[in-house]
């Protein structure tokens, strides 16, 4: 695989609480963080930060399939 490859791949991203909520509507911080703790949604824990991968969120709510 080339660099331009490399480049033009799909890279996994993270989103905060506020990124994650925006995402989906009528979606809250608070449910984000939520869906978090119940063990629901697979995130990361960086200090106090919530970092959630974007794909997880959509493959939660039906929009990836």
């Amino acid at each position: 695989m080339n660099d331009v490859e490399k480049s033009t791949e799909k890279k996994p991203r993270l989103l905060t609480l506020k990124e994650a909520a925006q995402l989906i509507d009528g979606l809250t911080e608070y449910r984000v963080r939520q869906l978090c703790a119940e063990g629901i949604i697979k995130y990361h824990k960086f200090g106090n930060k919530y970092m959630i991968p974007e794909r997880e969120l959509l493959k939660y709510f039906g929009e990836l399939s």
